[in-house]
């Protein structure tokens, strides 16, 4: 059984939740990732930001980057997955809840993050088409 450790990309960075969309924006130009973990003061994990989020939740809005605090766009509580859980538990977690990247979770410590990508790589050849039909929605 392949677990989530195994496929993951380590030491996901945060962006913390008083920092702002704009320099959230940043961090992901320069790590060139879609996504980043939003960490409160406690180290703990508060959500998910991605770069749709920023556009969709913000930037159409007209609201001004620099005003908006990362921890604003967090919903509710987190989805993860935890590192010694399995491939399929990740897709299954991932198709329940809509979502392409999954924070991996060893306790309360994030130790990395998981997509969509990982887990194609993952699988043999002739499942990756399932893979994306599964995790894709509108």
């Amino acid at each position: 059984m392949t677990t989530a450790r195994e496929i993951m990309s380590p030491g996901a960075e945060c962006i913390g939740e008083n920092q702002s969309l704009e320099e959230a924006a940043r961090k992901m130009k320069d790590l060139d990732v879609g996504a980043l973990p939003i960490c409160g003061e406690d180290d703990r994990l508060k959500g998910v930001l991605t770069d749709r989020d920023i556009v969709v939740r913000c930037l159409a809005l007209g609201t001004d980057p620099r005003q908006v605090k990362a921890g604003q766009l967090a919903q509710g509580k987190p989805v993860t997955i935890g590192a010694d859980d399995s491939v399929e538990e990740a897709l299954d977690t991932m198709q329940e809840h809509q979502v392409r990247r999954l924070p991996v979770i060893d306790g309360h410590a994030l130790v990395g993050m998981i997509s969509q990508a990982d887990i194609a790589r993952s699988l043999p050849e002739d499942r990756v088409g399932e893979l994306v039909e599964l995790i894709s929605f509108d």
